[in-house]
């Protein structure tokens, strides 16, 4: 499986047989062009959002022939499994900025789980629904999601082979967030391939590693 960063919360995991799912694709320009990542336009078959956030939430410029997955639950797209696990956006349940959707998805037998906008800690039960991890994809700029130490904390929880850091500040990104290095200074050793991409097979994935990855928009 090859795991390909866009940018803010957007990647694109392509599957041996060439299925690709986009996740949380964002409106470049949005929030008076506080998101400068520029526009995705890539052919996809699967599309996964995990809140309604103009930065989380846009299919304009996306070729036609895609699913486009908004909900909890399971759901099988293209053969791919994906299932969605409801939690918050904030620390008051929802009450300040809503839901947020963490997708659990299978490609080449692989778990990547993204955790979207995720704005808590997890509680026993979503622990348990999440389940085995084999690549997390986690928030760690703060504000308006879990920050560096709460990712982390995430992280030795769910205890993934290969962590890949997202939603953080960037020259691209006008947000008031952190930047990946917040994060860093406390993970330990890290990756970085001075790539957009990393192929991942699932015996050869390693134990720990956290990968930082370039934007590619």
């Amino acid at each position: 499986m090859k795991i390909r960063w866009l940018g803010h919360s957007a990647f694109v995991l392509t599957s041996s047989s060439g299925i690709k799912v986009l996740t949380d694709p964002y409106e470049s320009g949005s929030y008076e062009g506080a998101v400068g990542y520029k526009p995705i336009t890539e052919a996809v078959q699967v599309v996964t959002s995990s809140h309604s956030h103009e930065d989380h939430y846009c299919l304009d410029g996306l070729p036609e022939g895609f699913e486009c997955i908004t909900t909890p639950g399971k759901h099988d797209a293209s053969g791919i499994s994906v299932e969605g696990i409801k939690t918050y956006h904030d620390t008051t349940k929802g009450k300040d900025r809503g839901r947020n959707i963490i997708y659990v998805i299978e490609i080449d037998s692989i778990r990547v789980c993204h955790l979207g906008d995720l704005g808590h800690e997890l509680s026993d039960d979503q622990i348990g629904a999440i389940g085995k991890v084999d690549v997390l994809l986690t928030p760690v700029g703060g504000l308006f999601t879990i920050g560096p130490r709460e990712a982390l904390g995430i992280m030795r929880t769910l205890s993934p082979a290969v962590t890949i850091p997202m939603h953080f500040k960037t020259e691209a990104l006008g947000f008031p967030i952190k930047p990946v290095e917040d994060f860093l200074s406390l993970a330990g050793e890290i990756e970085r391939p001075g790539a957009t991409e990393i192929e991942i097979e699932k015996d050869e994935m390693g134990s720990g590693r956290i990968v930082v990855l370039d934007h590619e928009l």
